[in-house]
């Protein structure tokens, strides 16, 4: 690979990887990793079996406040049903006032 131009290194004691994204973040726990560089770009080559943890939306405070009010429920259900639904106001008093 040398004759080629390439150096490949392999990168020791991974603890964790994390790939964020707007839907949530790839976690690796525990990956191996090799970095190759060629022509004087790097890059990362990841191996390992990572889990999905899906993002949590900012809640604004005021929609908590709203939902409680409308659905006649203390702030922290109103906090809950809200994530549930990703945020969608009307979901989340739809689903309390069952």
């Amino acid at each position: 690979m040398k004759k080629l131009g390439m150096n490949v290194e392999q990168i020791e004691d991974v603890q964790s990887i994390v790939i964020k994204t707007p839907k949530g973040n790839y976690i690796f726990d525990s990956a191996d990793v090799q970095a190759m560089t060629m022509q004087g770009v790097t890059t990362y080559q990841i191996q390992g079996q990572p889990r999905f943890v899906e993002a949590t939306p900012d809640i604004p405070k005021e929609d908590v406040t709203m939902v409680a009010a409308q659905a006649n429920v203390p702030e922290e259900k109103a906090r809950e049903a809200l994530v549930e639904t990703k945020g969608d106001i009307a979901e989340a008093i739809m689903r309390l006032a069952q």
